[in-house]
């Protein structure tokens, strides 16, 4: 299981970008992946990268929809291969 941070900026929409947000949380929702919505980034389980690559497709082509000229996407990603990794393990291991 990988575990992703995305930021997906679409420039050129306003400086209000509440509604291509819920757009790529919908589409992170309707995926079954397990995620969590940050201030400033989501994050989300996934099993690999292509998959990974897949969705962020999916999230770009839905800003390209809305109306974005540019978007800037910035991806982090925690490939940890020493044991499974989920959000909530990582989010435990420094809040308990």
């Amino acid at each position: 299981m990988l575990l992703a941070q995305l930021s997906v900026y679409p420039i050129g929409t306003g400086v209000s970008l509440g509604r291509y947000v819920k757009k790529g949380v919908r589409i992170i929702e309707e995926s079954g992946y397990t995620y969590q919505v940050g201030g400033m980034s989501t994050s989300v389980e996934v099993p690999d990268l292509q998959q990974l690559f897949d969705l962020i497709e999916k999230i770009r082509q839905a800003q390209i929809d809305e109306g974005a000229e540019r978007i800037i996407i910035e991806v982090k990603v925690d490939d940890r291969r020493d044991k499974d990794a989920t959000l909530q393990k990582k989010i435990d291991s420094v809040t308990s």
